[in-house]
Protein backbone atom coordinates (compact mmCIF):
# COMPACT_ATOMS: atom_id res chain seq x y z
CA UNK A 1 0.00 0.00 0.00
CA UNK A 2 1.08 3.64 -0.60
CA UNK A 3 1.85 5.56 1.98
CA UNK A 4 -0.02 8.56 2.16
CA UNK A 5 0.70 11.50 4.00
CA UNK A 6 -2.37 12.60 6.46
CA UNK A 7 -4.18 15.66 6.90
CA UNK A 8 -2.54 17.90 10.30
CA UNK A 9 -4.42 20.77 11.59
CA UNK A 10 -2.74 23.89 10.33
CA UNK A 11 -1.99 25.45 13.76
CA UNK A 12 -0.56 22.08 14.75
CA UNK A 13 3.68 22.13 15.77
CA UNK A 14 5.84 18.79 15.74
CA UNK A 15 5.59 19.03 19.44
CA UNK A 16 1.88 18.70 19.36
CA UNK A 17 2.15 15.98 17.01
CA UNK A 18 1.44 12.41 18.88
CA UNK A 19 1.33 8.73 17.49
CA UNK A 20 -1.82 7.10 17.54
CA UNK A 21 -0.40 4.50 19.94
CA UNK A 22 0.40 7.02 22.91
CA UNK A 23 -2.98 8.15 22.54
CA UNK A 24 -4.24 4.55 22.90
CA UNK A 25 -1.85 3.98 25.63
CA UNK A 26 -3.70 6.84 27.50
CA UNK A 27 -7.40 5.28 27.29
CA UNK A 28 -6.00 1.72 28.11
CA UNK A 29 -4.13 3.75 31.34
CA UNK A 30 -7.81 4.51 32.26
CA UNK A 31 -9.24 1.52 31.68
CA UNK A 32 -7.19 -1.86 30.98
CA UNK A 33 -7.94 -4.16 28.67
CA UNK A 34 -8.07 -6.81 31.12
CA UNK A 35 -11.37 -5.68 32.43
CA UNK A 36 -12.93 -6.06 29.37
CA UNK A 37 -15.85 -8.90 29.36
CA UNK A 38 -14.99 -12.66 27.47
CA UNK A 39 -17.48 -11.91 24.98
CA UNK A 40 -16.53 -8.39 24.01
CA UNK A 41 -13.92 -7.07 21.56
CA UNK A 42 -12.62 -3.88 22.60
CA UNK A 43 -9.11 -2.52 21.71
CA UNK A 44 -7.15 -1.02 18.61
CA UNK A 45 -9.26 -2.66 15.71
CA UNK A 46 -7.96 -1.30 12.68
CA UNK A 47 -4.63 0.77 12.51
CA UNK A 48 -1.91 -0.23 9.78
CA UNK A 49 0.93 1.21 12.21
CA UNK A 50 2.02 2.21 15.60
CA UNK A 51 4.15 4.39 14.53
CA UNK A 52 1.42 6.85 12.75
CA UNK A 53 1.36 10.62 14.45
CA UNK A 54 -2.54 11.89 15.11
CA UNK A 55 -3.93 14.13 12.94
CA UNK A 56 -6.84 14.32 15.51
CA UNK A 57 -9.40 12.21 17.10
CA UNK A 58 -13.25 11.97 16.53
CA UNK A 59 -15.01 9.96 19.14
CA UNK A 60 -17.96 8.53 18.63
CA UNK A 61 -20.10 5.79 20.49
CA UNK A 62 -20.84 3.06 17.02
CA UNK A 63 -18.46 3.17 14.28
CA UNK A 64 -20.96 3.34 10.49
CA UNK A 65 -19.49 4.25 7.49
CA UNK A 66 -20.94 7.62 8.45
CA UNK A 67 -18.92 8.11 11.07
CA UNK A 68 -15.80 7.19 8.88
CA UNK A 69 -16.42 9.85 6.47
CA UNK A 70 -17.03 12.33 9.16
CA UNK A 71 -13.60 11.61 10.56
CA UNK A 72 -12.13 12.01 7.05
CA UNK A 73 -13.80 15.38 6.61
CA UNK A 74 -12.74 16.32 9.69
CA UNK A 75 -9.08 15.18 9.29
CA UNK A 76 -9.52 13.03 11.96
CA UNK A 77 -7.30 9.67 11.42
CA UNK A 78 -8.35 8.24 14.81
CA UNK A 79 -11.55 7.19 15.85
CA UNK A 80 -12.26 6.04 19.28
CA UNK A 81 -15.80 4.42 19.68
CA UNK A 82 -17.54 2.74 22.63
CA UNK A 83 -19.02 -0.15 20.84
CA UNK A 84 -16.72 -2.45 18.60
CA UNK A 85 -17.08 -1.96 15.20
CA UNK A 86 -15.73 -5.78 14.70
CA UNK A 87 -17.85 -7.70 17.38
CA UNK A 88 -18.83 -11.26 16.02
CA UNK A 89 -16.27 -12.53 13.17
CA UNK A 90 -15.98 -11.51 9.62
CA UNK A 91 -15.50 -13.96 6.96
CA UNK A 92 -14.57 -11.32 3.89
CA UNK A 93 -14.76 -8.17 3.25
CA UNK A 94 -16.96 -7.20 0.06
CA UNK A 95 -18.73 -3.99 1.70
CA UNK A 96 -22.18 -6.04 1.69
CA UNK A 97 -23.07 -4.52 5.02
CA UNK A 98 -22.28 -1.64 7.49
CA UNK A 99 -19.44 -3.12 8.72
CA UNK A 100 -18.01 -4.29 5.93
CA UNK A 101 -18.09 -0.85 4.51
CA UNK A 102 -17.24 1.31 7.14
CA UNK A 103 -13.64 -1.30 7.18
CA UNK A 104 -13.08 -1.08 3.97
CA UNK A 105 -13.27 2.61 3.83
CA UNK A 106 -10.95 3.57 7.28
CA UNK A 107 -8.48 0.87 5.92
CA UNK A 108 -8.51 3.28 2.29
CA UNK A 109 -8.02 6.37 4.26
CA UNK A 110 -5.73 5.12 6.93
CA UNK A 111 -7.54 5.56 9.81
CA UNK A 112 -7.53 3.88 12.57
CA UNK A 113 -10.15 2.48 14.70
CA UNK A 114 -10.05 1.64 18.30
CA UNK A 115 -13.07 0.71 20.74
CA UNK A 116 -13.16 1.12 24.52
CA UNK A 117 -16.24 -1.38 25.78
CA UNK A 118 -16.57 -3.58 28.61
CA UNK A 119 -13.28 -1.90 30.16
CA UNK A 120 -14.80 1.40 30.02
CA UNK A 121 -17.89 -0.05 31.98
CA UNK A 122 -16.00 -1.54 34.50
CA UNK A 123 -13.11 0.72 34.69
CA UNK A 124 -13.43 3.32 38.28
CA UNK A 125 -15.24 6.49 36.86
CA UNK A 126 -16.64 4.96 33.76
CA UNK A 127 -20.23 4.69 32.29
CA UNK A 128 -22.08 4.59 35.07
CA UNK A 129 -20.03 6.25 37.18
CA UNK A 130 -20.91 9.26 34.43
CA UNK A 131 -24.60 8.46 34.74
CA UNK A 132 -24.45 9.48 38.34
CA UNK A 133 -22.75 12.39 37.93
CA UNK A 134 -25.13 13.99 35.39
CA UNK A 135 -28.04 13.34 38.11
CA UNK A 136 -26.14 14.93 40.69
CA UNK A 137 -25.84 11.61 43.15
CA UNK A 138 -23.74 11.58 45.87
CA UNK A 139 -21.84 8.49 47.47
CA UNK A 140 -21.55 6.62 44.68
CA UNK A 141 -19.92 3.23 44.98
CA UNK A 142 -19.56 0.39 42.75
CA UNK A 143 -23.05 -2.12 42.79
CA UNK A 144 -20.49 -4.83 42.83
CA UNK A 145 -17.38 -4.54 43.07
CA UNK A 146 -14.66 -6.50 40.81
CA UNK A 147 -10.49 -7.14 40.89
CA UNK A 148 -7.98 -4.01 41.43
CA UNK A 149 -5.92 -2.28 39.45
CA UNK A 150 -3.31 0.22 39.39
CA UNK A 151 -4.00 3.84 37.91
CA UNK A 152 -1.53 6.55 38.09
CA UNK A 153 0.33 4.42 40.41
CA UNK A 154 -2.63 4.01 42.43
CA UNK A 155 -4.73 0.93 43.62
CA UNK A 156 -8.45 1.38 42.27
CA UNK A 157 -11.03 -0.85 42.32
CA UNK A 158 -13.22 -1.94 39.02
CA UNK A 159 -16.42 -3.67 39.16
CA UNK A 160 -20.09 -3.23 37.42
CA UNK A 161 -22.74 -0.52 38.21
CA UNK A 162 -23.31 2.23 40.86
CA UNK A 163 -25.16 3.02 43.16
CA UNK A 164 -25.82 6.46 44.73
CA UNK A 165 -28.09 8.88 46.72
CA UNK A 166 -30.05 11.50 45.99
CA UNK A 167 -29.28 14.26 48.02
CA UNK A 168 -32.70 14.17 49.68
CA UNK A 169 -35.40 11.86 49.12
CA UNK A 170 -38.01 12.95 45.45
CA UNK A 171 -41.61 11.76 44.92
CA UNK A 172 -41.23 9.12 42.08
CA UNK A 173 -43.04 11.71 39.72
CA UNK A 174 -40.56 14.39 40.17
CA UNK A 175 -37.70 12.10 40.27
CA UNK A 176 -39.07 10.75 36.81
CA UNK A 177 -39.04 14.11 34.97
CA UNK A 178 -35.52 14.60 36.18
CA UNK A 179 -34.36 11.59 34.44
CA UNK A 180 -35.95 12.73 31.15
CA UNK A 181 -34.48 16.10 31.28
CA UNK A 182 -30.77 14.53 32.01
CA UNK A 183 -31.07 12.08 29.41
CA UNK A 184 -32.79 14.25 27.13
CA UNK A 185 -35.77 11.96 26.66
CA UNK A 186 -39.27 12.45 25.80
CA UNK A 187 -40.42 9.05 27.50
CA UNK A 188 -39.75 6.43 30.27
CA UNK A 189 -40.09 2.60 30.24
CA UNK A 190 -40.79 1.65 33.76
CA UNK A 191 -42.62 -1.38 35.47
CA UNK A 192 -45.45 -0.82 38.33
CA UNK A 193 -43.29 -0.27 41.17
CA UNK A 194 -44.85 2.93 43.09
CA UNK A 195 -41.70 3.96 45.90
CA UNK A 196 -43.07 6.26 48.11
CA UNK A 197 -40.30 8.81 47.57
CA UNK A 198 -36.96 7.99 45.69
CA UNK A 199 -33.18 8.32 47.31
CA UNK A 200 -31.19 5.44 47.43
CA UNK A 201 -30.00 5.09 43.03
CA UNK A 202 -28.81 2.33 41.46
CA UNK A 203 -27.52 2.52 37.81
CA UNK A 204 -25.77 0.53 34.96
CA UNK A 205 -25.18 2.23 31.08
CA UNK A 206 -26.19 0.03 28.11
CA UNK A 207 -27.98 -3.52 29.28
CA UNK A 208 -27.66 -3.55 32.93
CA UNK A 209 -30.83 -5.86 33.47
CA UNK A 210 -28.61 -8.66 35.29
CA UNK A 211 -27.85 -6.23 37.98
CA UNK A 212 -31.41 -5.75 39.24
CA UNK A 213 -31.12 -8.79 42.15
CA UNK A 214 -27.88 -7.03 43.32
CA UNK A 215 -29.93 -3.65 43.28
CA UNK A 216 -32.42 -5.03 45.05
CA UNK A 217 -30.36 -6.58 47.44
CA UNK A 218 -28.59 -3.28 48.21
CA UNK A 219 -31.81 -1.55 49.05
CA UNK A 220 -31.75 0.54 46.03
CA UNK A 221 -35.05 2.39 45.65
CA UNK A 222 -34.69 2.41 41.95
CA UNK A 223 -32.56 1.20 39.41
CA UNK A 224 -31.76 2.82 36.14
CA UNK A 225 -30.10 1.16 32.88
CA UNK A 226 -30.29 1.45 28.98
CA UNK A 227 -32.08 -2.09 28.15
CA UNK A 228 -34.25 -4.31 30.15
CA UNK A 229 -36.36 -6.79 28.02
CA UNK A 230 -39.68 -7.37 28.43
CA UNK A 231 -39.58 -10.28 30.59
CA UNK A 232 -37.14 -8.73 33.05
CA UNK A 233 -40.01 -6.22 34.15
CA UNK A 234 -42.02 -8.64 35.83
CA UNK A 235 -41.56 -9.83 39.54
CA UNK A 236 -39.87 -6.84 40.86
CA UNK A 237 -43.21 -4.19 41.21
CA UNK A 238 -43.13 -4.71 44.95
CA UNK A 239 -39.53 -4.64 45.25
CA UNK A 240 -38.08 -1.78 42.83
CA UNK A 241 -38.56 1.02 40.95
CA UNK A 242 -37.31 -0.02 36.82
CA UNK A 243 -36.19 2.34 34.31
CA UNK A 244 -35.14 1.57 30.86
CA UNK A 245 -33.85 4.54 29.17
CA UNK A 246 -32.52 3.41 25.91
CA UNK A 247 -28.79 1.50 25.32
CA UNK A 248 -27.84 4.37 23.43
CA UNK A 249 -29.60 6.86 25.58
CA UNK A 250 -27.84 5.67 28.61
CA UNK A 251 -23.97 5.63 26.92
CA UNK A 252 -24.47 9.41 25.60
CA UNK A 253 -22.05 10.92 28.10
CA UNK A 254 -19.69 8.15 27.85
CA UNK A 255 -17.78 10.28 25.16
CA UNK A 256 -17.01 12.80 27.32
CA UNK A 257 -14.90 10.25 29.60
CA UNK A 258 -13.05 9.63 26.43
CA UNK A 259 -12.47 13.26 25.78
CA UNK A 260 -11.42 13.89 29.23
CA UNK A 261 -9.02 11.27 29.36
CA UNK A 262 -7.15 12.01 25.80
CA UNK A 263 -7.06 16.42 26.66
CA UNK A 264 -5.61 16.05 30.20
CA UNK A 265 -2.94 13.30 28.87
CA UNK A 266 -2.56 15.33 25.16
CA UNK A 267 -4.32 18.69 25.73
CA UNK A 268 -2.81 19.65 22.27
CA UNK A 269 -4.80 17.20 19.98
CA UNK A 270 -7.76 18.12 18.37
CA UNK A 271 -10.19 15.71 19.67
CA UNK A 272 -13.93 15.93 18.58
CA UNK A 273 -17.05 14.12 19.21
CA UNK A 274 -19.17 12.82 16.28
CA UNK A 275 -22.06 15.26 14.82
CA UNK A 276 -23.21 11.82 13.01
CA UNK A 277 -26.19 10.15 14.90
CA UNK A 278 -25.20 6.30 15.22
CA UNK A 279 -28.43 5.62 16.80
CA UNK A 280 -30.29 3.14 15.20
CA UNK A 281 -33.39 3.43 16.96
CA UNK A 282 -35.74 6.31 16.10
CA UNK A 283 -39.27 7.63 18.09
CA UNK A 284 -42.13 8.70 16.28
Amino acid sequence: MTERKLKTPANATFSDIMKVKEILDALEAFAPLSLQASYDNAGLQIGLTEDAETTGVLLSLDVTEEVVDEAILRGCNLVVSHHPLLFHPVKSFTGRNYVERAVLKAIKNDIAVYSIHTNLDSAYEGVSFKMAEKLDLQDVKWLVTGEEYVRDGKSVTSGEGVIARLSEPLPKRVFMEMVKEVFQLKSLRVNKANPKMVQTVALCGGSGSFLIPQAVEAGADVFITGEIGYHNFFGYEHEIMLIELGHHESEQFTLEILRDVITRFAPAVHVCRAETNSNPIKYL
